[in-house]
């Protein structure tokens, strides 16, 4: 309630400077006009306001009923006859004020029509205009403004959400290599200084070169291909892990550090303890503007957890995808009583 009555107040304030500028400016405006030998005197002053007083109200009018109602609902038809409409019974109503009344109002002066009747709604028209203009053109910077203003809102709620998923998945991604690392020094294998080396490039592209909106699908796929390498030196043993790439464009863009999580999920789930027939089979296909990956690997709801395998690696490219790619993704995932396959599609042309 107080956002909401700030903006009110807010807008209050705006239309009351807008309006304040408005008729300062046109009585000046309308006192030169109606001032003869280039001296105003009094009765000028008054007359001035006078006629002001007759043209504001169709002005108003035209602001806050006939724009809002029908202008900007695109009603042009109705619009032109309303606006046409104003003009002639406040102009109408102009002629009859100082025929009739002003005499009465101000009876110490003596009044003359300065316009005939032609004059008289040619200058009620080309003011109104010249008005509605102003109006259009004001609503429009504010308009402008206000959108800019929710579009910087709405990036910096983008980048502070995208932030904390990748703040997410580097740990989550670290943790598993250094389980890794763990396993093959507990072995005491002599690829266990390979793979720190192998694991050190990997983490440099994942905390500075993947700091980027988007980066070429040829990087992240020597990430994949590096990630899957590292990974082997833990799973020599097991050969059926496969990866295949065709691809149109090695710059097709992509969000960093998309397919990762889905990767390590599919090695710390699908290669996991003394499951018989394990494999990770990957695809990845690229022509024109789509995208398709394509992961499986073995799976037993034996030996995981209900809901384990979607953990922080789907979740986090779930979240990802709405924010990165919204509308222009699909993600599919199929579970067996052998097999988890996740299915993304990726769509980078504008609908």
């Amino acid at each position: 309630m107080n956002s909401i009555t700030h903006n009110n107040k807010m807008t209050f304030r705006k239309t009351v400077i807008f309006n304040l500028v408005l008729w300062i400016c046109s009585f000046v405006l309308f006192l030169l006009l109606f001032t003869e030998n280039g001296q105003p005197k009094t009765i000028d002053f008054v007359y001035t306001a006078s006629f002001l007083a007759t043209i504001i109200p169709p002005v108003l009018i035209n602001f806050y009923i006939l724009i809002p109602q029908l202008l900007k609902k695109e009603r042009y038809p109705l619009y032109a006859v309303a606006f046409m409409l104003n003009i002639l019974l406040f102009a109408q109503l102009n002629i009859w004020f100082f025929e009739y009344l002003i005499d009465y109002i101000f009876p110490y002066y003596y009044f003359i029509s300065y316009h005939s009747n032609i004059t008289l709604f040619t200058i009620f028209s080309v003011f109104l205009i010249f008005t509605t203009l102003i109006k259009l053109s004001v609503d429009w910077f504010y308009f402008n403004s206000y959108e800019n203003r929710e579009l910087k809102i709405r990036n910096q709620i983008i980048q502070t959400q995208l932030s904390a998923l990748r703040s997410q998945i580097n740990p989550h991604f670290l943790f598993n290599s250094l389980n890794v690392i763990y396993a093959l020094a507990i072995e005491n294998k002599s690829e266990t200084k390979d793979a720190i080396v192998q694991l050190s490039d990997i983490l440099r592209y994942v905390i500075y070169d993947s700091n980027t909106e988007r980066v070429t699908l040829k990087n992240e796929i020597n990430l994949l291909k590096n990630y899957i390498e590292f990974q082997q030196f833990r799973h020599q043993q097991n050969h059926n892990i496969t990866f295949n790439c065709t691809i149109d464009d090695e710059n097709y863009p992509i969000y960093p550090m998309l397919l990762l999580p889905l990767v390590e999920n599919s090695f710390k789930y699908g290669i996991k303890g003394d499951i018989n027939n394990t494999f990770i089979h990957m695809s990845l296909t690229q022509k024109l503007d789509e995208f398709i990956f394509d992961i499986a690997n073995n799976y037993s709801e034996s030996l995981i957890e209900t809901n384990e395998h979607s953990g922080v690696g789907l979740e986090n490219i779930r979240k990802n995808l709405d924010i990165v790619y919204p509308k222009k993704h699909e993600i599919n995932i199929i579970k067996t009583e052998a097999t988890f396959r996740v299915t993304l599609k990726l769509y980078n042309h504008e609908d």
